[in-house]
């Protein structure tokens, strides 16, 4: 059979960010599938070594909108551990509060943009009404919607009234009882569970070699969760289950999310019931003693890790994010192989992506030199015209025709 070879992206209306695919189909399905990244990438890392640590937890948190919470804790956590301080309970309690009400928000999201790629949107409005409830919820605690800017080196910013715990008790009451009929309808709306099941299929053995993280691997037998197997914040106090799923699939993702609101709302209560009174924060050094820490957090993507390294100054040597959507990217070239092309884009969303925050830059060698260089602008435009010439796109005639167009419009 003749293998046709189909691009999405960078630019598709299935993709909410600018990323590439190419999938090679026999007929309808496809039989392999590759990627290109780096349209989106923002030097977040070089940046942070330009600034003070205070300063990176607000650029840190712009890394993703939905995950913010989960990347400035990671970082926080790691020039705590450098500094020697030791956060006080009520602030690591509060952490763990927006952190949870932060995977309410990411779940929500995600099922809303699942149900609109398999064109359910009736679901994509009632997930996304429901997530309203917990973004107010954040806006009152933190004063934003997105960026709550909650941490500070040595606790939190902001403490929390008693006015505040009784409203966010009644409002995860409210979301329980929406999300009992999102796994309603999860498990017996026959149409939804035939859309889902068995496609982007991803083996248990195929998840631990691909490194599979968060939901993506949970919904694949991988039994992870970084706040029971390395406890951070609160989480060490608090009883929950890590949810895992068998199906290998994009329903089992379904189930495995939905499963996680559940053990969300458990959590939340425990922390409300428990949180104790006290400061919420120490005072930090503004500089940092020399040294390096791993931080690791459990984003509602899977796990987040942030590298720093100090050099004795009030600004970082160095800092290396790897989210968890670069963990799972691996596994989506597996996952979309023998599915059909109609499917491709409820396999990529299954992973929830989030291609802003995974996005880095490529330090290309140069043939000629024998190393490592920086390439200058005219040079990096000159490799991409020369890429799609020798990909059978040639914007010659399109640049003549440009300029054709702009004498005609000077007369």
């Amino acid at each position: 059979m003749n293998r046709i070879k189909i691009p999405i992206g960078p630019q598709h209306p299935a993709l909410k960010e600018p990323e590439n695919f190419q999938l090679v189909l026999e007929g309808e399905k496809i039989y392999e599938a590759g990627m290109r990244l780096g349209y989106n990438h923002r030097g977040m890392e070089k940046a942070c070594e330009q600034r003070t640590y205070l300063q990176d937890i607000y650029l840190l948190e712009r890394v993703c909108g939905i995950c913010s919470h989960s990347h400035s804790t990671c970082f926080v956590q790691a020039v705590e551990e450098l500094a020697g301080l030791q956060v006080p309970p009520r602030g690591l309690y509060i952490r763990t509060l927006i952190g949870e009400l932060e995977r309410i928000h990411s779940h929500l999201l995600w099922l809303g943009v699942a149900g609109h790629e398999v064109g359910f949107d009736t679901l994509l409005m009632y997930s996304w009404r429901d997530r309203e409830i917990v973004m107010d919820l954040l806006c009152e605690i933190s004063g934003n919607r997105v960026n709550y800017a909650m941490n500070t080196i040595g606790g939190v910013r902001r403490d929390l009234t008693p006015a505040q715990l009784e409203n966010i008790s009644k409002s995860i009451d409210a979301l329980e009882e929406r999300t009992k009929y999102y796994i309603q309808v999860a498990t017996e709306e026959a149409t939804l569970i035939a859309r889902l099941s068995k496609v982007g299929f991803l083996s248990n053995a195929d998840a631990l070699k691909l490194g599979a993280a968060g939901p993506t691997g949970r919904a694949c037998g991988v039994d992870r969760d970084v706040r029971r197997d390395d406890p951070y914040a609160a989480y060490a106090d608090m009883e929950f289950k890590v949810v895992v799923d068998n199906h290998c699939d994009v329903y089992g993702r379904t189930l495995v999310r939905l499963g996680e609101l559940m053990e969300t709302y458990s959590i939340i209560r425990q922390v409300l019931k428990k949180i104790p009174e006290g400061p919420i924060a120490v005072k930090a050094p503004r500089k940092i003693p020399a040294g390096e820490v791993f931080s690791r957090y459990e984003a509602p993507r899977g796990e987040d890790v942030h590298y720093v390294q100090s050099n004795g100054t009030e600004k970082p040597e160095r800092v290396k994010v790897r989210a968890p959507t670069l963990a799972n990217l691996s596994s989506v070239a597996k996952m979309l192989e023998d599915n059909y092309l109609a499917d491709a884009p409820i396999v990529i969303a299954a992973i929830d992506p989030c291609f802003s925050c995974t996005d880095r830059a490529l330090a290309i060698k140069d043939a000629r030199k024998g190393a490592l260089g920086v390439m200058e602008w005219g040079d990096l435009r000159k490799y991409g015209i020369e890429w799609h010439r020798r990909n059978g796109i040639d914007f010659s005639d399109l640049n003549k025709r440009f300029s054709k167009f702009m004498e005609r419009c000077r007369i």
